[in-house]
């Protein structure tokens, strides 16, 4: 019954769900931030130049390609986070592609500045659109999965905690009356800058975090794989599940990531009915798939037509 659910697509999935929810931070704060994908890129190129270039193991480089994406969060929140709305992805929108120009042509640009010497060879960093290929290394296999797996699993357990108590705490209040009416929070007594910019550093240490342990997996790190219709996907698996609690996230990238396995049968068609089904449930779901009143109603479906034969 699962056949489709081999251990690269269950990675896949545990990839985007951390990537949903790295978006959902910033969209509970009222933020339509579309920066993800760049700091993903980040945190996977920071990854496997270290996993490559020297001997630090996956956990230091994982920990250094999150602390680098954090810096740059601070440097590009301090001035986008004073737009709102639409002006605001589009800022963080062209971020992410600065980033992925910067990873396609990075070495043409030190090669144009570095200072030419007769018989020296260019240098190659970034690797251009090729990009760059992590060595294979079989890992070990525990209960079933490979070890990668249960560092993904790991990493998304660690997420669902904090977001199970964020939701709860002063905090998680804090950014959800930002995201409900931010004159009124301020009025309050909020610092509203601050508050915005932690958001927007956690969602981009998380998406760092999501790139760094994508590396063993997907092995080969191009920038491809973070263009804008990654940015796109991202909000997507955030919207379809719905934004108000971080299980919509989990259901949107679980089940947009699932979808086209599914539906291989299909073939050509297979698009098609993707983006058929992605539509209906915006339309009629429009607070996402995760949304509990909806749930409920479906629950009391079946009674009422048990009350009323």
């Amino acid at each position: 019954m699962l056949s489709w659910l081999t251990v690269p697509v269950f990675d896949a999935i545990l990839i985007n769900m951390m990537l949903a929810l790295s978006i959902y931070l910033t969209l509970f704060t009222g933020l339509l931030s579309l920066a993800n994908a760049g700091f993903m890129a980040i945190g996977a190129y920071v990854t496997v130049l270290l996993l490559t270039g020297t001997t630090l193991p996956l956990g230091a480089a994982f920990g250094l390609s999150i602390s680098i994406a954090v810096l740059v969060a601070l440097l590009l929140g301090l001035p986008v986070l004073r737009l709102q709305g639409v002006y605001l992805a589009i800022a963080t929108l062209g971020f992410g592609e600065i980033v992925r120009l910067l990873l396609l042509n990075g070495d043409k640009l030190i090669n144009l500045v570095k200072p030419s010497q007769p018989g020296s060879e260019p240098v190659v960093l970034f690797n251009g659109a090729e990009g760059i290929t992590l060595p294979f290394q079989l890992d070990p296999v525990w209960l079933g999965l490979p070890k990668t797996t249960w560092e993904l699993l790991a990493y998304l357990c660690v997420l669902l905690y904090f977001f199970m108590r964020l939701q709860r705490s002063q905090l998680g209040r804090i950014l959800a009356s930002i995201r409900q009416d931010e004159a009124a929070a301020a009025a309050l007594g909020i610092a509203v800058v601050r508050y915005k910019l932690l958001a927007f550093v956690l969602g981009a240490a998380i998406a760092a975090g999501a790139g760094a342990l994508s590396v063993p997996v997907v092995r080969v790190i191009e920038p491809a794989n973070y263009s804008f219709s990654q940015a796109v996907n991202i909000l997507a698996w955030a919207v379809l599940g719905g934004t108000t609690h971080w299980a919509g996230p989990l259901v949107g990238a679980g089940l947009l990531t699932s979808l086209p396995e599914l539906l291989r049968f299909l073939k050509e068609q297979r698009d098609v009915v993707n983006g058929l089904i992605l539509m209906l449930a915006i339309i009629y779901l429009p607070r996402g798939l995760a949304d509990p009143r909806f749930w409920q109603q479906l629950w009391r479906l079946p009674k009422k037509r048990e009350q009323h034969p």
